[in-house]
C-alpha cells in the first residue's frame, strides 16, 4: 500500500477463514510485530492461517518497518504511521475485505506491544479491545533501544517529555473505562516491572485489565504461547462472556 505518509509502499500480509462469506462481516484482528521485525514476523511464530479458520477472524499482520515504533514522528517526516495505520491502511482493509468496522481487536509484541497500545490510544472508539505482549511500554526505561528510538523522537537527552508523552505508561492516562485491555509479559522479561507499572495504574483508573504472567523471557518461545491468550480474550468479548 502506496503512502504519504511513509518513504516506501508498506507491505501486508492478510490471513483469512477458509470459508468466507462475502455478504457477512468478520472480526478482524491486526497484529504488529516486534523491533527489527516485519510483516512476516507473526506468521515465523505461529500458524495465522489455523488462528483465522480456528476464530473465523481475518487477521491483519502490516510492516511497522524496521524500527518505526508505529508512532507519529517529529524527526522523520515520512515516518508517521499512525496516519499510515488510519488513513490508509484501515479504509483499505475495510474496502476490499469483509470486514466489521464494529468488531475490531489490535494486539502486538515487543515494539509492537507498544504500537498497539499506542495506536489504539489514537483512536480507542474503533476498537473493542486492545492487547500488548512483551511490550515497550515506557520508552524511557530499556537503554539499548535509544539509538533507534533517537531516530523517530529526536535526543533522549534534549527530547525527553516526547519520549514520555509518547509512551503507553502516560498515554493509558487518557483512555477510556470500557474498553477491555490484556497485557501480558514473561517473568524473566526485562520488560516485566514495566509491565507491571502499567497493569497497576490501569487498575487504579479502573480500565478493565487482564495481566497475565507466566515463565518466559522476550523470545518467541514466549510469543508462541502467549498469543493464545489474546485470542480467547478478544474472543470471549466477541461472545459476550
Amino acid at each position: 500500500i502506496s503512502s504519504t505518509y511513509l518513504t516506501k509502499p508498506d507491505s501486508i500480509v492478510v490471513y483469512k477463514p477458509h470459508a468466507v462469506d462475502a455478504d457477512k462481516q468478520y472480526p478482524v484482528l491486526y497484529l504488529m510485530h516486534g523491533y527489527a521485525g516485519n510483516y512476516k514476523q507473526w506468521s515465523n511464530i505461529i500458524d495465522l492461517q489455523h488462528y483465522a479458520d480456528q476464530f473465523g477472524w481475518f487477521i491483519v499482520c502490516p510492516d511497522g518497518e524496521y524500527e518505526s515504533w508505529y508512532i507519529e514522528s517529529k524527526v522523520k517526516s515520512k515516518s508517521q504511521y499512525a496516519s499510515f495505520f488510519f488513513n490508509d491502511l484501515i479504509p483499505y482493509i475495510q474496502k476490499n475485505y469483509p470486514v466489521s468496522n464494529k468488531n475490531v481487536f489490535i494486539s502486538g509484541l515487543s515494539m509492537g506491544g507498544h504500537g498497539a497500545l499506542y495506536l489504539f490510544s489514537k483512536h480507542p472508539e474503533l476498537f473493542l479491545a486492545a492487547g500488548s505482549t512483551s511490550g515497550v511500554v515506557d520508552l524511557t526505561q530499556i537503554s539499548y533501544l535509544d539509538s533507534s528510538l533517537e531516530k523517530v523522537l529526536g535526543s533522549k537527552y534534549a527530547n525527553r517529555p516526547e519520549w514520555e508523552s509518547n509512551s503507553v505508561l502516560n498515554l493509558a492516562d487518557h483512555w477510556p473505562t470500557n474498553k477491555p485491555i490484556i497485557v501480558d509479559c514473561g517473568l524473566q522479561d526485562a520488560l516485566y516491572n514495566s509491565n507491571v507499572i502499567l497493569k497497576n495504574k490501569l487498575e487504579k483508573l479502573q480500565i478493565p485489565v487482564t495481566f497475565i504472567s507466566q515463565p518466559g523471557t522476550h523470545n518467541r518461545a514466549y510469543w508462541a504461547k502467549s498469543i493464545d491468550y489474546h485470542f480467547l480474550f478478544f474472543n470471549k468479548i466477541l461472545q459476550g462472556l
